[in-house]
């Protein structure tokens, strides 16, 4: 493998160790075991656990705005803002399934008592805040319900609740229903 191989692999092996265990929990060690590399090789390319979770909070973000941009392209030119959120809420059936993001963007939440990770994450989440914003041209309000609404199955994906791999659960069920019923929240859970 080329450095650059080794480095996409040690970063993938962050996202999913950082995904299950969060920042402070996840030792550089358990990250070069899932890459099959060294834990000094890791430092190497990285320098420091807090840039590698960094670089796997920053993956996460592209791949995010990866996905509402190409649910984007399923909005028509005429479309309304309504109709246009609607189009980005089928975004939700592809991090439902791609549980890792998700889980890597809470634990992001949460490490941001630390400044300097806690500034990269409020941009990244800015970012895409924007990218919903230009993409559906909703006002701040409905924004504000399909982030809070996404944010809702961020959390219930974490408890297993949500997603491919969900628990059945009464109330869970009971809430994803009017979730599916409510056409200006995400559709697709």
């Amino acid at each position: 493998m080329t450095a650059s191989e080794r480095g996409e692999q040690v970063l993938q092996a962050a996202v999913t160790a950082f995904a299950e265990s969060g920042y402070a929990a996840t030792k550089t060690d358990e990250i070069a075991r899932i890459a099959g590399v060294s834990q000094p090789y890791v430092i190497r390319l990285f320098g420091t656990k807090q840039r590698l979770f960094l670089a796997a909070t920053n993956r996460v973000c592209d791949r995010v705005e990866e996905i509402f941009r190409a649910a984007g392209k399923n909005i028509a030119p005429d479309s309304t803002p309504e109709e246009a959120l609607r189009a980005l809420a089928h975004g939700y059936s592809v991090f439902l399934t791609e549980r890792e993001l998700l889980m890597v963007l809470l634990h992001g939440f949460s490490a941001s008592s630390d400044p300097i990770i806690g500034d990269e994450v409020r941009h990244r989440f800015g970012r895409i805040y924007r990218v919903v914003e230009e993409l559906s041209g909703a006002s701040i309000e409905d924004i504000r319900r399909f982030l809070a609404t996404g944010m809702l199955l961020t959390v219930m994906t974490a408890m297993h609740v949500a997603g491919p791999d969900a628990v059945p659960t009464p109330w869970a069920a009971e809430i994803l229903g009017d979730l599916r019923a409510d056409g200006d929240r995400p559709a697709t859970c």
